[in-house]
């Protein structure tokens, strides 16, 4: 049995090496084959594709009530949250990442399956992130991905229960993204009951969305959530819990992904469960951000 113990991740004990692309090594239950981000799979939008112009109206700048999307205001936690686009702004943005705390302070957290592409066996290697992206504005500009880890029986079989990456960013300006952004915790075995705030970049749009609810279980392995208007392109939204308004930090304990790539509908969405193995290949990521 998984442990529920709650418990964060705490990046000033790790260790620094270099590598290339990480992939954890524990044994696990795979599941059937899927298709990468950029084909489109479950919550990622097609790269390249745009759709703007087609944003819904829905409530601005306030929360709205649980379970329903609204469109959030800029703030310091949501200026770390970002679209993810191949090479340049230039096309659709087709997934969202979030800045997550690492020794290095260069590290983002998203699903396997929007950086990693399952037919060719190998990491996207044209990635960049707009944080804080609205409306064609880049507060800190883009951010060049650098490196993809996933655990290797993701790589292999695409393991829903796996479906997370963490992504090393190169600086810019000397300068890493904590510098200009700060960052968010990682959280492990928090539980299947939670009150979270999702908040993701949907391809239809140039603007986020941000929905409040609590989790619960869909299975030992994953969460689930019924939120609005969660639709392509919020792939990889961080599931923030915890947030601090004193250090303006929160604790993510999931992105959407996992279960059919985050869910085939866009009121129902999943995040495979934060446990050990997450733990260990976020150990291994901040290995890697050298």
């Amino acid at each position: 049995m998984r442990s529920l113990v709650r418990n964060s991740i705490l990046p000033l004990t790790l260790v620094i090496v270099g590598a290339a692309v990480v992939m954890g090594d524990a044994a696990g239950q795979t599941h059937a084959a899927r298709s990468s981000g950029r084909s489109g799979f479950g919550k990622s939008g097609e790269p390249g594709q745009s759709q703007r112009g087609q944003d819904q109206d829905l409530p601005a700048t306030a929360p709205a009530k649980d379970g329903n999307a609204y469109t959030p205001r800029r703030t310091e936690g949501n200026a770390r949250i970002g679209a993810i686009f191949e090479k340049d702004d230039h096309g659709a943005h087709f997934c969202t990442a979030s800045v997550v705390r690492s020794p290095d302070r260069n590290m983002l957290i998203t699903a396997a399956h929007c950086a990693f592409d399952a037919d060719s066996g190998q990491p996207l290697n044209d990635l960049v992130f707009a944080p804080g992206y609205r409306n064609g504005d880049e507060p800190t500009g883009l951010w060049k991905v650098s490196k993809v880890v996933v655990d290797d029986r993701w790589a292999k079989s695409q393991d829903e229960d796996l479906d997370v990456a963490f992504l090393v960013l190169d600086q810019k300006d000397g300068k890493n993204i904590q510098d200009f952004l700060g960052g968010n915790t990682l959280g492990t075995d928090r539980g299947f009951d939670n009150k979270v705030e999702i908040t993701g970049y949907p391809t239809s749009r140039d603007t986020p969305l941000s929905c409040r609810n609590r989790t619960t279980k869909f299975s030992d392995t994953q969460l689930r959530i019924q939120c609005t208007h969660l639709e392509d392109g919020t792939s990889g939204s961080p599931w923030l819990s915890d947030y601090d308004p004193k250090s303006h930090t929160g604790t993510v304990i999931g992105v959407l992904g996992g279960h059919q790539g985050g869910g085939d509908q866009d009121d129902v969405s999943y995040a495979a469960y934060f446990d050990d193995d997450i733990a260990k290949l976020y150990r291994r990521a901040a290995q890697d951000e050298n």
